[in-house]
């Protein structure tokens, strides 16, 4: 499509806020550290989604006919809490409850649609065929919404990950997107340390899917690649991208897959926001 300017300058500005975010909840996070690595490599794709694509209304979380998000990586929560407070289904105020007793926002995301969280999760593997569940819920029902799945790269080591992969291609649903975020780091090493994935493009493909290759920081491809047209089959949107994106401190060093913001990064890190 041609180049849209002022929508991916509305793109820009939303994936900012969310590095913002993420890091103001990471350090009330304080000890009990947070999983910043992770969400940091999905956040221009979730910039795109929550700000120009997906069709969610804050007035009516619950209303049956809209997109659906689901963060099967739930780890990565705190780049759902961002974007949830950027479209005020999360008070800014609740920055400070991250992973407090008895929060709304825990390490891992609990159901809680009036909030915008979809579905619980975190046990890796199981995001998408919750997805096609509700996929093949809304098609049945005919309503032509959206169901859109972010997933990463290591939990492609999960044998359900394929499994439903083969199921979405055999019953054609059409309206499920999944997102496989390819930072190249797993919890405890990199993917070619511990399982190698080079042809996840062939295997996905191999499964009946349409695959799109992107740079998962581009918002233009990311946006064009979220909003083509694919008849009867599922979407997979392989985005190569960067683990700790944004931050010199985190940028690609697997260390802050679980780590603790102190005062000094958290400082730092806002100059080198503020100078983007």
């Amino acid at each position: 499509m041609k180049y849209d300017e002022d929508k991916f300058s509305q793109i820009k500005k939303f994936s900012k806020n969310l590095k913002k975010n993420i890091l103001d909840m990471a350090l009330h996070a304080g000890s009990n550290s947070a999983h910043i690595g992770g969400a940091l490599s999905l956040v221009d794709i979730v910039a795109c989604l929550y700000s120009t694509i997906m069709e969610i209304d804050k007035s009516n979380p619950e209303n049956e006919n809209r997109d659906r998000f689901i963060l099967s990586k739930g780890h990565a929560c705190l780049i759902l809490y961002s974007a949830l407070m950027e479209l005020k289904f999360i008070n800014k105020s609740e920055i400070k409850d991250f992973e407090s007793d008895n929060s709304d926002l825990p390490g891992h995301p609990v159901i809680n649609r009036k909030k915008g969280i979809e579905f619980s999760n975190g046990s890796l593997g199981m995001g998408l065929s919750v997805g096609i569940g509700v996929a093949l819920a809304l098609q049945k029902k005919k309503l032509k919404k959206n169901v859109y799945v972010a997933m990463g790269d290591g939990e492609c080591n999960e044998g359900s990950v394929w499994e439903a992969a083969m199921s979405a291609s055999n019953f054609n649903i059409h309206n499920l997107i999944g997102i496989v975020d390819k930072n190249n780091f797993q919890q405890t090493g990199s993917t070619n340390e511990i399982m190698k994935n080079n042809n996840l493009k062939q295997k996905w493909e191999s499964f009946g899917w349409n695959v799109v290759e992107i740079d998962g920081h581009n918002v233009e491809e990311i946006y064009n690649s979220l909003v083509s047209k694919e008849n009867n089959k599922p979407k997979l949107i392989l985005a190569n991208t960067t683990k700790g994106k944004g931050f010199k401190f985190s940028e690609n060093k697997n260390e802050w897959h679980h780590s603790i913001m102190t005062q000094k990064i958290y400082d730092d890190a806002l100059k080198e926001l503020d100078e983007e």
